[in-house]
C-alpha cells in the first residue's frame, strides 16, 4: 500500500472577531459599576476621550423635553454644596476606623499584664484565626513558629479562650461552642453532653435518639438543644471587614398611570465625547512624525469605538428590557404569582438579535421593578404543565412550596410527596423527585430536618 504526502490548499471561511468587537462584546456583559470602572480607565489612559460636564439643574430640566427624559436623569450626578464637603469631612475627621479581631484579641491581652513572650505567643494566635474566629494552626506549629514550649503555649489559648468574643479561638465547632456554654451563669451538663458527644443528631433534630442515649426526657434534650442554637458558631463575624455587596439597579421600571416606563441607569457614568484638543491636534499632524500621527489616530478610532459600544449596549438593554416587559407584563401588574415561563430564545427571536447577545446583555445586570429588585436573568425559567394545559414558571412554584413550608406546622412538617399532591390540587402536574429539586433550590429543607419537637 502506497501512502503519497501531498501539501493541497483548502479555502474555508471562518469568522474573525476583531479587537473592536470583541471590546463591544466585553462591556455588554459587564455591570453598571464595572463599566463605570472600565470607562474611567480608559478616560485616564486615552487622551482623545473627555468627560461631557454635568450641566446644572435648571440647565437641565429646562432642556427636558419628555417624561422618559426626565426620568433618566432626575436628581443624578447633584453636586455637593461646599457646606456639605465641609460638613462631610468634619464628621471624617472624628470617625474611628472600625477594630479588627486580631486587634480586639490584642487589646483584652494587653490589659493582662503579659510578659513578652506570652505577648509574642498571643500575637501569633490572634493572627492565626481565620474570619470566623477559628484557630487554624496546631499548637505544635505554633511552637515551631515561637520557639516557645507548647505547654506555654497552651496556657495563653486557655487565657485567650476567655475573651471577648464568646467561643473565640476555638479549634473546631464543638470547642468553640463548649467554651461558650462554660461561660452560661447556670451549669448545664446535658448541653456539654450533646455537643460533646451527639453534634450530628442534633442537626438532624434527632432528638429521640438523643434522649435516649443519655437516658433523659426528651423535653430535658429538646431544652438543652435550644440552648445549643441560641450559641454564635461564628464568634469572629461581627468582626469581619467584608464589605456588604451594594446591588446598583441597571434598569429602572416606573409605572406612570397605567403605563410602565424604563429608564437606564447612568449615575456616576462618565458621559464621554472626543476631545477638541486633541482633534485640532490630529489635523495639525503635519508637524509631528509619522508613528506620533499613527499613534493619534489609533487612540482617535479607539475612542470612537469606545463610545459607539456604550451607546449600543445601551440601546440592546432598553430593547431586552422592553421585550420582557411585554411578555411579563402580568408580573409587573400583579407581582411573583404572574411571572410566565420564557426562555432567552423567546426574547432573542422579538428582538432580533442572536440569544448569545440577549445572554450577555441580561447577565449581571439588574432592574428596579415596582416590586423589588431583580436579576435580569430571573424572568428567565423553564415551566411545568397545569392541569388546564397552561405552563407555569418553575420561579412561580417554587414560590408557592415556600408558601406551602412557612404555613406547615412545624412539629408535622411536610413531606415532598405531600408537597406535590398539595400543588397538583391547585392544578400543577409536578411529580415528588421536581418538588425535592425545587425545595433544595430555594434552601429549605427536608422535613425530617424542619421537625421541631415541644416540651
Amino acid at each position: 500500500m502506497f501512502l503519497d504526502l501531498r501539501q493541497k490548499p483548502v479555502l474555508v471561511q471562518k469568522p474573525i472577531m476583531t479587537l473592536q468587537l470583541q471590546q463591544a462584546i466585553k462591556l455588554l456583559q459587564l455591570s453598571r459599576l464595572e463599566l463605570e470602572e472600565t470607562v474611567r480607565q480608559e478616560l485616564a489612559e486615552n487622551p482623545a476621550l473627555e468627560e461631557v460636564a454635568e450641566p446644572k439643574a435648571e440647565e437641565r430640566l429646562d432642556d427636558l423635553s419628555s417624561l422618559h427624559e426626565y426620568l433618566n436623569s432626575y436628581d443624578y450626578g447633584r453636586n455637593p454644596s461646599q457646606t456639605e464637603v465641609r460638613e462631610y469631612r468634619d464628621f471624617e475627621t472624628y470617625t474611628a476606623g472600625r477594630e479588627t479581631l486580631t486587634e480586639h484579641l490584642l487589646r483584652q491581652l494587653l490589659m493582662t499584664s503579659p510578659t513578652a513572650e506570652e505577648e509574642k505567643i498571643g500575637s501569633l494566635i490572634a493572627g492565626s484565626l481565620n474570619k470566623d474566629g477559628y484557630l487554624t494552626v496546631s499548637v505544635v506549629e505554633i511552637s515551631e513558629m515561637s520557639g516557645c514550649e507548647p505547654e506555654k503555649i497552651e496556657r495563653v489559648l486557655a487565657l485567650m479562650q476567655g475573651f471577648d468574643p464568646p467561643g473565640v479561638c476555638g479549634r473546631e465547632l464543638k470547642e468553640c461552642l463548649l467554651l461558650q456554654i462554660e461561660r452560661q451563669d447556670v451549669e448545664n451538663p446535658v448541653a456539654k453532653d450533646i455537643v460533646s458527644k451527639h453534634l450530628a443528631q442534633l442537626a438532624k433534630r434527632d432528638y429521640k435518639s438523643i434522649a435516649k442515649a443519655l437516658g433523659l426526657k426528651p423535653a430535658d434534650v429538646i431544652a438543652a438543644a435550644k440552648l445549643i442554637t441560641s450559641l454564635e458558631p461564628r464568634p469572629g463575624r461581627q468582626f469581619n471587614d467584608e464589605l456588604p455587596r451594594y446591588i446598583e439597579p441597571d434598569i429602572f421600571v416606573f409605572k406612570i398611570r397605567d403605563e410602565f416606563v424604563i429608564s437606564l441607569n447612568n449615575r456616576g457614568l462618565p458621559e464621554l465625547r472626543i476631545s477638541s484638543f486633541f482633534r485640532q491636534a490630529l489635523k495639525n499632524g503635519g508637524a509631528p512624525g509619522p508613528k506620533t500621527v499613527d499613534f493619534l489616530r489609533e487612540k482617535l478610532r479607539s475612542a470612537r469605538w469606545l463610545i459607539r459600544s456604550i451607546q449600543e449596549r445601551r440601546r440592546t438593554i432598553y430593547r431586552v428590557m422592553e421585550s420582557i416587559l411585554r411578555s411579563q407584563r402580568d408580573f409587573f401588574e400583579k407581582g411573583i404569582a404572574h411571572l410566565k415561563p420564557m426562555v432567552l430564545r423567546d426574547v432573542a427571536e422579538d428582538i432580533e438579535m442572536a440569544e448569545s447577545t440577549v445572554s450577555r446583555a441580561t447577565a449581571n445586570k439588574y432592574a428596579h421593578t415596582p416590586h423589588g429588585i431583580f436579576e435580569l436573568k430571573y424572568f428567565f425559567s423553564s415551566h411545568v404543565n397545569s392541569q388546564e394545559g397552561e405552563p407555569v414558571s418553575s420561579t412561580v412554584v417554587q414560590e408557592k412550596i415556600r408558601k406551602i413550608v412557612s404555613a406547615e406546622d412545624p412539629q408535622k412538617p411536610l413531606s415532598d410527596d405531600r408537597i406535590a399532591k398539595l400543588l397538583q390540587g391547585a392544578g400543577i402536574d409536578i411529580a415528588r423527585r421536581t418538588v425535592a429539586k425545587y425545595r433544595e433550590n430555594i434552601g429549605i429543607l427536608a422535613s425530617s430536618r424542619r421537625k421541631q419537637c415541644k416540651y
